[in-house]
């Protein structure tokens, strides 16, 4: 019975993030799931479309103070912070349970053991956690307990126009890390009007100088999307042009949105477009397939750079290993503790100025 009640659960669950998928009906949509991936970018990209609507449902009921989360964590997380999680007030979600493998001989795949909890590897082995069930689980956002202070991050502070100290510099070593050459270009018609460009074969990457600070990086960010999700070897991308421009794109505003710039001139072509035309492959799924592989890339973006950037939704105070580490979630039902729209547009064409190219789209 219990394993029936958890499977129905986890059925519900899927059925909800398939529906928020179905309502991200424009581009404005999916830039503000991108931005809310942003700042919780700890979690799946399906967990975050699963906190986002029962909060924002929470918030249309008067039941928390603002229409976003703050800091979202287990229930066991604010008990070791000193804050207790109040009845009823979880979002549920989707765990990963991981566990531990032992080997002396990585290379084979029949030599893994599993590792009992507590139990030590045998010396010269190694480790290695892996996800081997799915289980329904529950966080609440802050203002839905109480107890202990919590510290506050520090949050950049951006003057208009001007871009997030640091993060030129930082975007820019990344890309070179990959065997590309930043330029900036002052003539805007050497990249034939765009902001920015990406130049496989001449492994260059070009960016507009006549444009602020801010617009700068922002395309630069973009176009490191380009280089880290696209190229020859990218069939699907090349194949599906509103695939890669979506990545790109999405990619940008997600490293913006952590360190505080405004997202509201990013152009996102609505995904569905290109979505429905993805052959021998349903739409929603290629969505939240785009949504993770970019909230995963923009993760490893940011953990590389040495900028000051917003939190990822856990509290500051709270360590935790990897996205939805084993143990940070409460799972099962909710325990009582003392009280103390779908709309398609199709995507605009763009000409391809080289075979090999791929032109920023102008953020």
């Amino acid at each position: 019975m219990r394993n029936e009640t958890r499977e129905a659960k986890l059925e519900a669950l899927e059925e909800r993030i398939v529906r928020s998928v179905e309502e991200l009906v424009s581009g404005d949509d999916w830039r503000q799931a991108m931005e809310f991936a942003a700042r919780f970018r700890s979690r799946s990209f399906n967990n975050t479309l699963l906190i986002w609507a029962q909060h924002l449902e929470a918030y249309e009921q008067g039941r928390v103070p603002t229409p976003t989360p703050t800091w979202v964590a287990g229930f066991q997380d604010w008990k070791k912070m000193g804050r207790w999680a109040e009845a009823g007030g979880g979002y549920e979600i989707r765990a990963p349970v991981r566990v531990r493998f032992a080997t002396a001989t990585p290379k084979d795949p029949a030599s893994w053991r599993r590792l009992a909890k507590g139990q030590s590897p045998r010396p010269g082995e190694v480790v290695q956690r892996r996800v081997v069930n799915v289980v329904p689980a529950h966080v609440w956002d802050v203002s839905r307990t109480h107890g202990a202070e919590l510290p506050e991050l520090p949050s950049p502070k951006l003057l208009e126009g001007e871009a997030p100290a640091g993060l030129w510099e930082g975007l820019a070593t990344q890309v070179e890390s990959l065997g590309y050459e930043v330029l900036r270009m002052p003539d805007s018609d050497a990249i034939r009007g765009a902001n920015g460009m990406t130049d496989y074969e001449t492994r260059q990457v070009l960016v507009r100088t006549g444009m602020d600070p801010a617009a700068q990086v922002k395309t630069l960010a973009h176009e490191l999307g380009h280089v880290r999700l696209h190229g020859p070897n990218q069939q699907d991308a090349r194949q599906h042009r509103g695939i890669g421009e979506v990545e790109a794109e999405s990619l940008a505003l997600m490293i913006a949105a952590a360190h505080g710039m405004d997202t509201s001139d990013y152009t996102i072509p609505y995904v569905a477009g290109w979505a429905a035309n993805v052959d021998g492959k349903d739409p929603v799924q290629v969505i939240r397939d785009t949504g993770e592989k970019v909230r995963r890339t923009a993760t490893e973006v940011l953990s590389q750079l040495d900028t000051i950037q917003l939190g990822n939704g856990n509290p500051v105070s709270l360590r935790i290993d990897g996205p939805e580490h084993a143990g940070t979630e409460h799972p099962g039902p909710e325990h009582p503790v003392p009280e103390q729209t779908a709309g398609r547009t199709p995507l605009p064409e763009r000409e391809l100025r080289r075979v090999q190219a791929v032109p920023g789209r102008g953020l």
